[in-house]
Parts: C-alpha cells; structure tokens; sequence
C-alpha cells in the first residue's frame, strides 16, 4: 500500500552553489535568533518570498502555495511544496522539508513539526494573510504571537560586505542593459524591441558574472510619450517617434537582489520646454545625492528635494518619494519600507546602507514638455558620505539619441 505522507524531507541531489557563503547565512541568522530572544519568541513562521530568500538562499516562487522558512534556537528549515521536488533543499543552506497536497493544510502540519506547540510564534504582519493568521493559531496554537515585521525589516536594511558586492555587481549590469537600449533606441522601433535588447544584455551579462546562479525575474520598463507618465506603467508595442520623450528603466535580478538604472532620453532631439523640466529634474537628483550621507534622516533628504522642487514652481508635478532602500526585493515582493525618502520617514541614514536617488516629475499631456522625467542612481551610505556605483551617463549630452 502507498504511504502517503503529510510531509517529508526530499533531499535530491546535493546542494548547489549559493550565492554567499554559507558564512554569511550563520550571521544572518544568529542576528535573527538575538532579535527573537529579545522579543521573547521561540519560533519564528517567516513566510515571505524576501525573508525567505534572505534567512536561507531559497528565493520561492509560490503561485498561489504558502512557502516559509521556520526558525528556533536550534532549527532553521525551509517549508516548500511537492511540486518544487528537491530543489528548494539544493537552494537552501539549511535543512527542508517538501509538504505534499493529498490534504488541505499540510503546509501547516510541517510547520508545527518544526515550531512545536504552544509557544511564542513569530510571524510577519505585513506578508501573513488574515487566512493564513487563522490558520497558523489553530495548527500552531501558540501562547502568544509577535509580529517580526519591523525587527528583520531593520536587520535587512544594514547590508553585510557580501551584499554590497553583489549590489555593485546588479548595478554594473543594469549599466549594461542601459547602454544596450541605447544602442536599440531609433525612431520606426516598438517599445518591446528596446526592452527585449535590453532584457537579454542583461541576462548574458548576468550569466557570465554568475555561472552557478538562477536566473529568472530580470526584466525592463521601457516607455515613450504618453507612457512615460507613470515610473511602473508596462512596455508597449507603441512606435517610437522622432522628438519622443523615452524612459529607460533597467532591472537585473540576480539571486533575489534587485538594482535599477532609470534614465530620462529623447528621440533625435528634445523641445525647449522638455529641456527645462529635464534639466530641473536632474537639478534635483544632484542635489538629492548630494544629501545622502550619514546622520541626514529620510524626512530631511525629502525636504531638501521638496524645497528644490517647490523654488522653483515644480512640486505638483513630483510623483512620489525620492528614493528608496536595495537588496532582497524585487517589483512583485519585498520593501524596506523604513529606509524611504518620504516625508513620513524618520530613519537616519548610517553606513552599510544601500538607496536610491531618483527624483520624478510627470507633466500632464497636452502641456508643453508633458510626459515623465526620472533619473536613478543606487548609493552606498559611507562613513563620510555616499558612495554612487551607477555608471551610466544622465542628461542630454549622452540621452538624446541620434
């Protein structure tokens, strides 16, 4: 008769090469483990594609199953489902166990065989759904939960000397897509033929830098005229035009790690009023960069910027914050939403800190120099000041493209 498990360990093959050395994924977790003691937890349910990625080497991809990493004082192991096979255990540093789908919630029986019973469970608030919550009190039945958001959030904002390393090496290849959709980049061409010359730049550059690594998720946003209004709005099939405002937008995702290179470009030429709402724009990321360094606070980057911007008459047009935090994240998970430069961000900005610079004005269309302007530059918080590892030119001498 066949056993049919509720769960198992289905260790296949041997591990694979990760990332960073297994090192590095033993600090990251003694951190973690202080924190829990701190807060009183004996088990922390991490069930996010982010602290997943960043506690054990497995970046999930979930399509609709729940996925975690489960942590006590002596235990880290992955949770992953059968239709992964022994991948998610070759891609995790730690131990895994593969929960199977003959009944519902067995994801949740794994759970408990490592978190035990009745305990302080730890869960993140801003990932785990009321569903989810639900189901973790039942199976869990835990004396008390306590929410992990904020704490590993705070861990993850301050990066170790192998994160910065990868996170030159993103930058350096979202410069290589950058100068590919340049080279793309002619009146008569589609949006999608930029961005698809920029995609695969990318994923060779990505391949040739990291041969044992992953790869999935790169991609590129690339807009012109009308659709450079928004920084997230999709690429099109839209022709490019003579005159055309362009955005180029570029996004190497390697082992998880996220970095972008955003770049304001015209067709052939560029109309008087678009250069001076291009050349304020750039006014502002200069002097935005100019602020990021150690003890400035995200509230008072953002205020410098906003005075800059509203000098000059411009600040209705800003079309949100001006900069935000790099590492495991990517469009569809991840933020360390503490490490913005918004208004309503207080963070003081220390080094081993990785942000963004990237000041955006949308003029509406039908106005002279409509369309959306936006650089983006990544900067490493030194002692002293800030470190950009963006290369790629920005303004008119290098972006309109003849």
């Amino acid at each position: 008769m066949t056993t049919r498990p509720d769960f198992h360990r289905f260790h296949n093959g041997t591990k694979a090469p990760l990332q960073f050395a297994v090192a590095e994924y033993e600090a990251r977790l003694a951190d973690l483990r202080k924190r829990m003691v701190a807060l009183g937890v004996d088990a922390a349910v991490l069930t996010s594609m982010h602290n997943v990625s960043y506690y054990s080497g497995f970046t999930y991809c979930a399509f609709g199953r729940p996925y975690a990493v489960v942590v006590t004082a002596t235990e880290c192991v992955t949770l992953s489902a059968g239709i992964d096979a022994g991948q998610p255990w070759r891609r995790s540093w730690c131990d895994n166990i593969t929960y199977t789908d003959w009944q519902r919630d067995n994801f949740w029986r794994a759970a408990l065989s490592v978190a035990g019973s009745g305990k302080v469970v730890g869960y993140e608030s801003d990932h785990l759904s009321l569903l989810q919550m639900e189901k973790l009190r039942g199976f869990l039945s835990p004396s008390k939960t306590v929410d992990l958001y904020e704490t590993t959030m705070v861990q993850r904002m301050h990066k170790s000397a192998a994160e910065i390393e990868l996170i030159r090496a993103g930058a350096a290849v979202a410069d290589v897509g950058g100068y590919a959709v340049r080279d793309a980049v002619k009146a008569g061409v589609r949006e999608i033929d930029v961005a698809m010359a920029g995609r695969d730049a990318m994923e060779l550059e990505i391949a040739k830098r990291f041969p044992d690594a992953e790869y999935r998720d790169t991609w590129i946003w690339f807009q012109s005229g009308l659709n450079t209004d928004g920084a997230h709005n999709p690429v099109t099939a839209r022709i490019l035009e003579r005159g055309d405002i362009l955005s180029l937008n570029t996004f190497p995702m390697i082992s998880g790690y996220y970095t972008a290179l955003e770049r304001t470009m015209f067709v052939e030429t560029v109309d008087d009023a678009s250069l001076g709402y291009w050349e304020a724009n750039i006014g502002a990321h200069e002097l935005g960069m100019s602020l990021l360094k150690p003890g400035a606070s995200c509230a008072e980057v953002t205020a410098g910027v906003n005075a800059f911007f509203a000098e000059r008459d411009l600040l209705q047009h800003r079309t949100f914050g001006y900069g935000h935090s790099f590492g495991v994240l990517s469009h569809y998970y991840g933020r360390e939403a503490g490490l913005e430069l918004r208004e309503d961000i207080g963070t003081v900005l220390e080094p081993g800190m990785v942000i963004s610079m990237e000041p955006m004005l949308t003029i509406p269309d039908g106005t002279p120099g409509a369309g959306g302007y936006r650089e983006h530059d990544i900067l490493i918080i030194t002692e002293d000041g800030a470190e950009n590892i963006t290369g790629y030119p920005y303004g008119p001498d290098f972006n309109v493209v003849t």
